[in-house]
């Protein structure tokens, strides 16, 4: 069996969406699978995974990880593969590099399995296995999603009929950030005041890309929970988001864990005047403009 996968970029937290609002992007990794049976003997299983530098070629890989995993719940002997990962998107810098090995893993695995699952139960196996669903869920479904964790996944997609004039411009410095990092910059405990405060913005940035009243997104992308505690992690942000909404962004906001920041226009010449602040800076920033992925990860099936 020959599989060719492709899974979106995302963004997660969204403001003050933690944990809990994401939207997907058109960068894009690839992966080619190649499975072939072997005996019942498992030392002839083989493992071979091409990938790019930095990212595990053996049992450690994620892919490969997650493959083992849901065929191994199922009592589903794993073959013998072959992996080829073409990485778009940059590691480690919150655009949803892990979620997309788990999403692109996870598809390989139900292809393999033969186990045709809908869409509902990807979404929420791959919300256990990252931990959370704002990452893996846009990046299955597309578009911009909200969701919520319970005894099960619930998720609902954004309209993009609404939002469509908008443009995002992702800000990726040269300089990595772990989210396991991140997390522990974060609170136990947080004042009501400031939960209050990211409730109201919460509920106010979805209202704002559900109606189209994205002007609104200035005062919705207001955060207390996350980004306050993550700012000294990323050197700068305080005055890449200030010059940011000088420079005519609605608002800007801290992509997943970070380090990279995405501002949200509607002018076009946002771009060029950014580019020349975030080149005076220590570290180097890339400044590229993204579009909205509505479709979600795709699998197709080579003969």
């Amino acid at each position: 069996m020959r599989l060719k996968i492709k899974v979106p970029a995302t963004t997660a937290n969204m403001g003050p969406g933690f944990d809990s609002v994401g939207m997907a992007f058109q960068v894009y990794n690839h992966l080619e699978v190649i499975a072939d049976e072997v005996d019942d003997n498992p030392l002839n299983k083989k493992l071979t995974i091409h990938a790019g530098d930095g990212i595990p070629t053996n049992e450690e890989n994620l892919i490969y990880q997650t493959i083992a995993d849901f065929l191994t719940n199922r009592g589903i002997r794993i073959p013998s593969l072959t992996l080829r990962q073409n990485d778009q998107i940059p590691t480690a810098r919150g655009l949803g590099s892990s979620a997309a090995c788990i999403v692109a893993g996870l598809l390989a695995a139900d292809a393999l399995a033969e186990t045709n699952l809908p869409q509902e139960a990807l979404v929420n196996i791959a919300a256990r296995l990252d931990g959370h669903g704002d990452n893996t869920t846009p990046a299955i479904v597309g578009g911009l999603v909200v969701t919520a964790i319970g005894s099960r996944v619930e998720y609902i997609q954004i309209p993009a009929e609404p939002w469509k004039g908008l443009r995002f411009a992702v800000m990726i410095p040269n300089f990595s950030l772990l989210t396991a990092e991140a997390r522990q910059a974060l609170p136990e405990n947080y004042p009501r005041q400031d939960a209050v405060h990211n409730i109201s913005r919460a509920a106010l940035l979805i209202a704002a890309f559900a109606t189209g009243d994205y002007w609104k997104l200035a005062t919705a992308l207001d955060d207390r929970i996350h980004q306050p505690y993550r700012m000294p992690l990323v050197p700068n942000m305080d005055a890449i988001i200030a010059e940011a909404n000088k420079n005519g962004a609605i608002g800007a906001f801290l992509s997943g864990a970070g380090p990279t920041l995405i501002a949200v226009t509607e002018d076009a010449g946002f771009l060029p005047r950014m580019d020349g602040f975030l080149k005076g800076l220590t570290n180097r920033w890339d400044i590229r403009w993204v579009e909205p992925d509505h479709a979600g990860a795709t699998i197709e099936r080579v003969v």
